[in-house]
């Protein structure tokens, strides 16, 4: 299927019915599918051929978001770009993918100028929201691009292998990498958020998250179900609940940072939130304490999803169901869980060597199946890499338990030796969350004469609290003992992260480091 027939399944449904909602403003199926179609023709009257790569670079946004289905039925190749990037990060991933066009937002015209220059492959640009593409070189308004380009839509153009999606990796060093994701990966994604769900008819979807990420490709199913996506263009907890109750939202996907806002948000106690199937959480671990609290206040209705690009959403789901007992409790051993493998996935753990571990051996979390991405692109090397063994490798250590259950202990490159004993800095840090003056931590280990290598922390409080590295240490070490707790905790007032909000490691073990050097 191409990403296109998920939204012409929608509109199987009934054209007048809404799809897309922003503010004030509906657009039905009819519309924004007439409009894929204007768009698809115009970007092959414009010399876009098979195969060939579009970017798109936006917040979220009904048209950005229509541009994408547009991209497919004309026979082309999606390119989300995230505007959280360093400007040279989405250079080097333009340049990576060849990329000939690009869709942008006026409120990103600065970086799109920063990087014309170098960019010789790219031949055409298109701002979506007003005139500021005349201020760059060769750029154009939406609009009157549109009506530069008309033309009969050629429906027949399909790329070769099904390539449908070339997304940037989410690593905070080196080069990104360039994942190849296929028609049948999407498929299978959308597949199985239909099998692992509950849905109902015509869903209502509320997309806060970025749709260059999860909560893009989970419109999908949203659209094969004929539902309407509600698109907020910045985030805001607030807002996020009023939307809630007013569009009678059944689905949604935040990380879990922004469900630990939404429960801190005092609007939340006051919110209907009845309409609500199925909240999706995901991409980071979730506090087991802060996950049994929204079970609580916001409803039965929390549903994990774990993946990565390479595998996008659904190598293992956690139903709303399964987070609970047969007698309606909640299942707080189960918690810890990313859930199931999905039933088109093989999910294994494995040791360096290759050897397939039983149920409760911690290794390298491996998957097979249609699911898997279709390589990296133009880098045979780090494909090969990857694949070794015939499985891919996700980089994460976990285990499997007697009842299937899925456990992500931490990333291997994140795995502290330290005097012989693995310690796994996510442990260490739910540890540390449990503490109620603790915000956020991140667990690294430091080089150490004696121990090989020293379990040590950075901590961000909460607002208002006040805590002691010394008193830290002994409430860890009460409840994980004295191997895995940190011989050293230091007190940030906040913790770098990345453009998409991942805590950046490298940098606080570099700090850290660098700290006792200069001592």
């Amino acid at each position: 299927m191409r990403l296109s027939d998920y939204l012409d399944r929608g509109v199987s449904l009934g054209r007048d019915a809404p799809c897309l909602t922003a503010g004030t403003r509906t657009r039905t199926y009819g519309e924004v599918c007439d409009q894929t179609v204007s768009i698809a023709a115009a970007l092959q009257h414009n010399g876009i051929q098979t195969g060939d790569r579009v970017a798109v670079l936006s917040a979220n946004d009904p048209l950005a978001l229509t541009c994408v289905f547009a991209i497919a039925r004309a026979g082309a190749v999606w390119c989300p770009v995230n505007p959280r990037n360093e400007a040279d990060e989405n250079r080097q991933l333009f340049d990576l993918f060849g990329c000939r066009f690009l869709f942008f937002q006026s409120a990103f015209a600065g970086l799109v100028a920063r990087i014309r220059d170098r960019l010789p492959r790219l031949e055409w640009l298109v701002c979506l929201d007003d005139d500021t593409g005349d201020d760059i070189d060769g750029a154009v308004p939406f609009d009157r691009w549109l009506t530069e380009h008309p033309g009969e839509l050629d429906s027949q153009r399909h790329p070769d292998g099904g390539l449908c999606m070339l997304a940037g990796t989410g690593g905070t060093t080196g080069k990104p990498k360039g994942v190849r994701l296929t028609e049948d990966n999407l498929m299978t994604s959308t597949a199985l958020a239909l099998m692992s769900y509950p849905f109902g008819r015509r869903p209502r979807y509320l997309a806060m998250a970025p749709l260059t990420h999860s909560a893009g490709v989970l419109t999908f199913p949203i659209l094969s179900l004929g539902g309407e996506v509600v698109i907020m263009p910045a985030p805001d907890l607030t807002e996020f609940l009023t939307l809630v109750q007013e569009h009678g939202i059944t689905h949604a996907f935040l990380p879990p940072t922004a469900i630990y806002g939404l429960l801190d948000t005092p609007a939340l106690d006051r919110t209907d939130l009845s309409s609500l199937q199925c909240l999706w959480y995901g991409a980071a671990p979730m506090s087991p304490t802060r996950l049994e609290e929204a079970l609580t206040r916001i409803g039965p209705v929390l549903g994990q999803l774990f993946g990565q690009t390479e595998a996008p959403n659904m190598i293992a789901t956690m139903a709303p169901a399964d987070h609970f007992r047969p007698d309606g409790s909640i299942a707080t051993e189960r918690l810890r869980s990313a859930g199931r493998p999905t039933p088109l996935t093989t999910v294994a753990i494995m040791d360096e060597a290759g050897r397939l571990l039983g149920h409760g051996e911690p290794g390298e979390i491996v998957v097979r199946g249609p699911l898997v991405m279709d390589g990296y692109h133009e880098n045979p090397t780090a494909t090969a890499e990857v694949s070794q063994f015939g499985w891919h490798h996700t980089g994460d250590i976990g285990y499997l338990d007697d009842d299937g259950f899925l456990f992500v202990v931490d990333r291997a490159k994140d795995m502290i030796i330290t005097g012989g004993f693995n310690v796994y800095s996510a442990e260490v840090e739910q540890a540390l969350f449990t503490h109620p003056a603790v915000k956020e931590s991140a667990v690294v280990g430091l080089p150490d004469a004696k121990w090989g290598e020293r379990v040590t922390a950075a901590v961000q409080l909460r607002p208002d609290q006040t805590v002691t590295p010394e008193e830290l240490i002994a409430f860890v070490k009460e409840r994980i003992g004295s191997v895995k707790t940190p011989k050293q905790i230091e007190i940030w007032p906040d913790l770098p992260r990345s453009k998409v909000g991942k805590i950046l490691k490298n940098e606080i073990r570099d700090t850290l480091q660098q700290g006792e050097n200069n001592e």
